[in-house]
């Protein structure tokens, strides 16, 4: 089949994956319709960014919408009141699915370790860590980062797909690497940054990292230039890459730019 992945802005995504499509980690707003996080780099510019690069109501003809988790960042406002309240949603925890239940949605699923569909695709929930050991040691910080799930996407006429999701590098997130030896990983390399602990996602060297473990993966670059926070731009990005020889091996979409795999 031909599946394929359109980077619609910061984490939100529309996958299309063995005749199955999603709307992961939605967010929706117009551009700065809120203010910045607090605690972070620059918290004086509005989010998100930059502006949606298609019209809402062409992200909402799927067949479900995924979040890893919901920070505003991805799950805002603007999703909440645009999807409609009946679309299948898979959320990470119960802890998700009873705020979703509390905004209005009526059909949700709470992901479990391995999610099987009769027509032989299975979605893993993996883990991660959304920030330092340091940052989680911190009981204000390391509530308000929670928890964020990745989801491996498997099928056997398919690629192995890893959305690796809003983490750092962990052994959680080595392991996964191990076991499912993705041919596709999208990474959120955006390198957010919390005022006191460091980046809370990944950055551009640990593209490099990634195709150290795995040398014939492809790693897609996500969550980048929408969230004030995000400081790795894409251009510094696409040099990093060039210095290193894995320019090849890197894609750097643009917002509203679709890949096939």
């Amino acid at each position: 089949m031909n599946d394929w992945s359109t980077q619609i802005r910061n984490a939100t995504l529309v996958l299309e994956y063995a005749g199955k499509k999603f709307l992961i980690d939605p967010m929706l707003a117009e551009k700065e319709a809120w203010d910045g996080f607090a605690g972070s780099a620059r918290p004086h510019l509005r989010n998100p960014m930059v502006a949606l690069p298609v019209a809402v109501k062409d992200l909402l003809t799927v067949d479900a919408v995924i979040l890893t988790h919901t920070h505003t960042d991805h799950w805002d406002e603007a999703a909440q009141q645009a999807i409609p309240k009946d679309m299948l949603i898979y959320t990470q925890d119960e802890k998700d699915a009873a705020l979703l239940r509390s905004q209005g949605f009526l059909n949700i699923r709470v992901l479990k370790e391995e999610n099987h569909f009769v027509d032989g695709m299975t979605i893993y929930k993996t883990d991660g860590q959304h920030g330092s050991n340091e940052l989680y040691a911190d009981a204000q910080w390391g509530e308000l980062l929670g928890d964020a799930c990745g989801l491996v996407f498997t099928h056997h006429d398919e690629k192995t797909l890893y959305i690796a999701g809003d983490t750092v590098w962990v052994k959680p997130y080595a392991k996964n690497l191990q076991r499912f030896k993705p041919e596709i990983v999208v990474l959120n390399t955006g390198y957010a940054v919390n005022d006191l602990y460091g980046p809370i996602i990944m950055g551009k060297e640990d593209t490099l990292r990634t195709l150290k473990m795995l040398p014939n993966a492809t790693v897609v670059a996500s969550h980048m230039e929408s969230i004030n926070h995000c400081l790795l731009t894409r251009a510094e990005l696409r040099e990093f890459t060039l210095e290193h020889g894995i320019e090849d091996k890197v894609l750097i979409p643009a917002d509203g730019e679709t890949m096939a795999f």
